[in-house]
C-alpha cells in the first residue's frame, strides 16, 4: 500500500471542542481518521499538536507529496510515517495518520485492522465504563461535585454484549438511587456521559456497593494535589500523603474497590508502591504517571508503583511506541488498560488495538455514540470470530 495524498482538517469532538481528522488516498482508496483530546492531561504527556492545531493541519498539507515513495504492508512499517512527520507535527496528527494508515494496510490485505496487529489475538478485554463523573470532567451541581473524577463499572460475563448491556442496565439505576439522596439531580452528564451530581465519593461508593459488579475509581489526584496536600473540596479538608494512603486504603476495604487509577500525583512513584503493596490484588492503574511512556513505566516497574496501566495511543504520538510501552507491561505482569479521552470522536480503531495488542481492559464509557462506537465495533469482532 502506497499513500499518494494526505489531506487534514479540524472536527468536532464530543464536548464540542476542535480536534483533527486526517485523510488519505492510496493505492487501495481513501481512509480517514480522527484523534481525541484531553481535558484531565498528564504534564509527562506528549503534546498534542506542535504548535496548534492549525499549523498541524497546515504542516500535514505541506506533506502531502513526501509519502508517496513509501511502500506500508504490516503494522511496524508504520515508522516510516513517524520519520518522515512526527518532528513537524503533534501527537494527535501522528497518531491520525497513523490509524489511516492501518485501516489503509488492513483493506488491501482483506483484512480486519486488529489482525495486522497480531492475526493471532483471541481474548477479548473487559469494560470499563465510567457511571458517575468527577473532577475536571464534571461541573457538579450548584458548585459541588465529587473530588473523584470516575465512577467506574467492570463486569465480568461471558461476552462483551452482555457486559456493554449490563452496565447500561446498572447505569440507569444508579441514577434512580441518585435521586432518592439528591432533589437537584436532573440527569445532567458529564464530559464521560457519567451522572452530574453534588455527592461526594463515599454517598456515591455507598450507592455502586448495592450492586453485583466489580467497582473501579479514576481519582485523577494530579488535579487536586498542590503543594504536597490533596485539596478536597467535597468535603473540604487537605490531606498529606500519609492521610491520603490511609483515607483510600479505607475506601479500598469498605467499598472492596478493584481498580484505583491515579490516586496519587504524577510524580509520587514511592506512594503508588506503598499502596500496591497494601493491596496487592486490587489494580492500582498509572496514567498521569506513566502517561504510555516507556521511560515513565521503566521507573514504575523499577519502584513496583503499580500493576496495570493506561494505554493512550495519543498520549506519546507513535503507534510504535505503544507497542514498545505493551510489550514491556505485559513482560512485567502489569495490566493493559487501552482508554478513550474526555474529547471523543466517533473513531473506533481504539476497539481493534484494544483486540490486536490482547488488552486486558478497555476503558471507553458506557454511553454515547463517540463511546458506544468503540464497543460495538469490539462486538462486532466477537460476532465475527464466533461465525
Amino acid at each position: 500500500m502506497q499513500i499518494k495524498e494526505v489531506d487534514a482538517k479540524a472536527i468536532k469532538d464530543s464536548r464540542g471542542e476542535k480536534t483533527i481528522q486526517v485523510s488519505i488516498k492510496t493505492t487501495v482508496g481513501k481512509f480517514s481518521a480522527s484523534a481525541p483530546t484531553g481535558k484531565s492531561t498528564g504534564k509527562f504527556e506528549a503534546k498534542t499538536y506542535k504548535k496548534s492545531l492549525e499549523d498541524d493541519i497546515k504542516a500535514v498539507k505541506d506533506f502531502k507529496d513526501y509519502f508517496t515513495e513509501e511502500y506500508l504492508e504490516k503494522f511496524d512499517d508504520l515508522r516510516r510515517i513517524e520519520d518522515i512527520i512526527e518532528k513537524h507535527v503533534g501527537a494527535n496528527t501522528v497518531i491520525a495518520l497513523e490509524f489511516a494508515a492501518l485501516k489503509a494496510i488492513a483493506k488491501e490485505q482483506k483484512k480486519e485492522v486488529w489482525q495486522i496487529i497480531n492475526p493471532e489475538a483471541k481474548k477479548f478485554p473487559r469494560l470499563v465504563g465510567n457511571s458517575v463523573g468527577g473532577g475536571k470532567h464534571s461541573s457538579g451541581i450548584d458548585g459541588k461535585k465529587p473530588d473523584f473524577q470516575e465512577f467506574l463499572l467492570i463486569p465480568n460475563k461471558k461476552t462483551v454484549k452482555e457486559n456493554f448491556e449490563l452496565n447500561k442496565k446498572i447505569r440507569l439505576e444508579i441514577a434512580d438511587k441518585i435521586r432518592e439522596k439528591e432533589k437537584k439531580f436532573d440527569k445532567k452528564v458529564s464530559d464521560e456521559k457519567g451522572w452530574l451530581t453534588a455527592l461526594n465519593e463515599k454517598e456515591i461508593l455507598d450507592i455502586l456497593r448495592t450492586f453485583d459488579i466489580d467497582l473501579g475509581v479514576d481519582i485523577a489526584a494530579s488535579s487536586f494535589y498542590k503543594r504536597k496536600k490533596y485539596k478536597y473540596e467535597n468535603p473540604k479538608l487537605d490531606r498529606i500523603s500519609e492521610e491520603q494512603i490511609g483515607y483510600l486504603s479505607n475506601l479500598i476495604k469498605n467499598y472492596n474497590l478493584f481498580y484505583i487509577e491515579d490516586p496519587f500525583g504524577e510524580e509520587e512513584f514511592e506512594d503508588f508502591s506503598k499502596l500496591l503493596t497494601k493491596f496487592p490484588n486490587s489494580l492500582i492503574v498509572g496514567d498521569d504517571l506513566t502517561v504510555t511512556n516507556l521511560k515513565r513505566l521503566e521507573k514504575a516497574i523499577e519502584m513496583n508503583s503499580i500493576n496495570a496501566i493506561i494505554i493512550k495511543p495519543n498520549q506519546n504520538g507513535s503507534l510504535i511506541k505503544v507497542k514498545e510501552v505493551v510489550e514491556l507491561a505485559k513482560k512485567n505482569d502489569i495490566k493493559t488498560v487501552f482508554s478513550h479521552r474526555s474529547g471523543e470522536t466517533e473513531e473506533d480503531i481504539l476497539a481493534d488495538l484494544a483486540f490486536g495488542f490482547e488488552a486486558d481492559f478497555l476503558k471507553c464509557g458506557i454511553t454515547g455514540k463517540e463511546r458506544e462506537a468503540k464497543i460495538k465495533r469490539l462486538i462486532e469482532i466477537e460476532k465475527k470470530l464466533k461465525k
